[in-house]
């Protein structure tokens, strides 16, 4: 039954965007660790779980499994599951997403400080924006 299993896991192709590592969101603010590895532990090992601790993290984990496998199936199990009368969001952690807000808000900053330096007012910078393809 185990090589019926293995094999199976083998043949299968997952869509891309599926991988080991899950963010999860609306956690209740005073989760601890051994609470996640407690709900998400049931569904395969666990390489490393993240709670947020920060006032901009809070009610956040990421889960990391060693399995692509047991990722999915705790991503297809726990989405919706009710933990302290919250509904976890469970997702699949997108790289790209992140990286592309960071550099969102590190334009920001920069726009700023040129405003800062040439004293420009909004409706200079929003010339200046739609000139270089910035605009919002």
């Amino acid at each position: 039954m185990a090589l019926a299993s293995m094999q199976r896991k083998t043949n299968v192709r997952l869509p891309p965007e599926i991988n080991r590592v899950l963010y999860i969101r609306n956690l209740p603010y005073k989760i601890t660790a051994e609470e996640m590895y407690d709900i998400f532990g049931k569904y395969g090992a666990i390489r490393q779980i993240r709670v947020g601790n920060t006032p901009d993290t809070r009610g956040t984990a990421f889960v990391v499994y060693e399995d692509i496998f047991d990722a999915k199936n705790a991503c297809d199990h726990l989405s919706g599951f009710n933990v302290c009368n919250r509904y976890l969001v469970v997702l699949y952690y997108q790289s790209t997403k992140a990286f592309k807000k960071l550099d969102t808000d590190k334009k920001k900053a920069e726009l700023e400080k040129v405003k800062m330096k040439y004293g420009l007012s909004e409706a200079e910078l929003e010339k200046v924006k739609m000139k270089y393809g910035l605009s919002e």
